[in-house]
């Protein structure tokens, strides 16, 4: 429970970032299917994943402890 409470902020990242790939992939997408990142729905929701947990993991603040 500590753990999800110390990165609360950038599991919420990863989860919106999954979602809004996942909806990527299926409202623009790619027609070809020669695109690296939407032309699988697997590819497209690990790589929004990736980029809401890095986002908002910049937003996060270090707790650091007072001597």
């Amino acid at each position: 429970m500590n753990f999800i409470n110390k990165y609360k902020l950038t599991i919420i990242g990863i989860i919106t970032g999954a979602i809004g790939g996942y909806l990527y992939y299926h409202f623009v997408g790619c027609e070809s299917g020669t695109c690296a990142i939407t032309s699988k729905p697997l590819n497209s929701t690990l790589y929004g994943a990736m980029m809401g947990g890095l986002l908002l993991n910049m937003f996060q603040k270090e707790k650091t402890k007072s001597e």
